[in-house]
């Protein structure tokens, strides 16, 4: 049984961005599909927390990269690889063809990959957290920055014709919420945010 994970950090985002592509690797294999919006920092994920306890001996954990499975601190990491390990979960990463051969599990070739694998996702789980860590010191830098010079901080600013439209859109009181943020192209907290605001 494959367990597909997905994520995305944020509910701007497209967690299910990569289905296609997973499904076209898992082919007609049977799949549960685990789905969410979080971000990878942290260990306590919901949606990955019950992949984990529903999984079972042997099965298949898929994800895209190693990114969307961890961009934890060390520490954490090795409670997240300890908890799949646990489960006699097989890993196997879309963007690692390495890891592929997880699926036959077959021979001492196998067995040696097991091992060059496992390094290989701890070195790409490392890069991940770094990558996060560069990520949050430039913001703040660049909030810093932008401090100094007397400049707003804080994301894009409002849309003013945006939220005009979707208060239109709310006060018809005929569309949902997901249905107001797909015509308008925002996401659905925006619309929520905008709701509140009313």
């Amino acid at each position: 049984m494959f367990r597909c994970y997905l994520r995305a950090s944020t509910t701007e985002q497209d967690a299910e961005r990569a289905k296609t592509i997973l499904e076209e690797f898992i082919s007609d294999s049977p799949a549960e599909w685990y789905i969410e919006n979080h971000t990878g920092t942290m260990l306590n994920r919901p949606i990955l927390n019950q992949l984990l306890e529903d999984a079972l001996p042997n099965d298949i954990l898929l994800v895209e990269s190693v990114d969307r499975l961890s961009r934890l601190s060390l520490d954490d990491w090795e409670t997240l690889k300890s908890k799949i390990n646990d489960k006699k979960l097989r890993l196997v990463v879309l963007d690692m063809p390495t890891t592929h051969q997880q699926i036959a599990k077959k021979g001492i070739e196998s067995e040696i990959m097991y091992v060059i694998n496992n390094m290989l996702i701890d070195l790409m789980a490392t890069m991940a957290r770094l990558d996060q860590q560069k990520r949050v010191e430039r913001i703040k830098q660049g909030q810093e920055r932008a401090k100094a010079q007397g400049k707003r901080i804080g994301g894009k600013g409002v849309n003013k014709e945006l939220h005009e439209r979707v208060k239109k859109r709310l006060s018809a009181n005929n569309i949902s919420v997901e249905d107001i943020a797909k015509l308008e192209g925002c996401g659905i907290a925006t619309v929520y945010r905008i709701k509140r605001d009313i």
